[in-house]
């Protein structure tokens, strides 16, 4: 197990290697994407998945107590507010107060994952560029095969880095497009609470 453990990282390094100086600062932006992808999928959790009228139904009436994840919890917030008896604009600045957390953690990490998602392709490109003026220099000084690479060397930087820059940015624009909807579905829905729960307490 080991010495297999061994060869892959000695893989990994040479895979590395290839692709020249932009390869770490690329392999630093994979962690931190998946990182924050990972805890915003953790993070939004909204819970049961009925409409959030008949959410606001059953904890009103007692049939549910525990929130089991972000729009429960909301809810459970916004009728402890109005049940303390704040009503009005002041029951609603509060429960938008209340709230305020929960939008935070809705875009929690969201600016990070685009910033990498546009940045890595960019990143990928700069050691494409430097595997090409590396294949050009080795053109002027016609050692087209010579040990350290030459026009292969350069041409293999670059489509490493180009390679490595696609691999961060696509899965990372696909998975945090579909995170991004489901937050702003979310984010809806509290606005949705803070109606619902306002309209009904001035009609009772």
């Amino acid at each position: 197990m080991q010495p297999a453990l061994h060869n892959l990282f000695d893989q990994f390094l040479v895979y590395m290697q290839s692709g020249g100086f932009v390869m770490w600062p690329l392999f630093v932006l994979v962690i931190v994407l998946w990182y924050a992808l990972g805890y915003r999928f953790h993070a939004i959790k909204r819970g049961s998945q009925k409409s959030v009228r008949v959410l606001i139904r059953k904890f009103d009436s007692g049939k549910r107590e525990v929130p089991r994840g972000l729009i429960d919890g909301a809810i459970v917030d916004a009728l402890q507010i109005v049940n303390e008896g704040y009503r009005g604009t002041i029951g609603r600045e509060l429960i938008e107060d209340a709230f305020f957390p929960y939008y935070q953690e809705l875009k929690k990490y969201r600016k990070t994952v685009n910033t990498i998602v546009m940045v890595s392709p960019l990143i990928g490109l700069l050691g494409t560029v430097a595997g090409m003026i590396e294949t050009f220099d080795s053109l002027g000084s016609m050692t087209l095969y010579s040990q350290g690479g030459g026009i292969a060397g350069g041409i293999s930087q670059a489509l490493f880095t180009t390679q490595l820059g696609l691999v961060v940015a696509v899965p990372g624009l696909v998975v945090g497009r579909l995170i991004d909807r489901r937050s702003k579905i979310m984010e809806l829905e509290l606005e949705q609470i803070k109606d619902i729960v306002c309209s009904e307490e001035e009609g009772k």
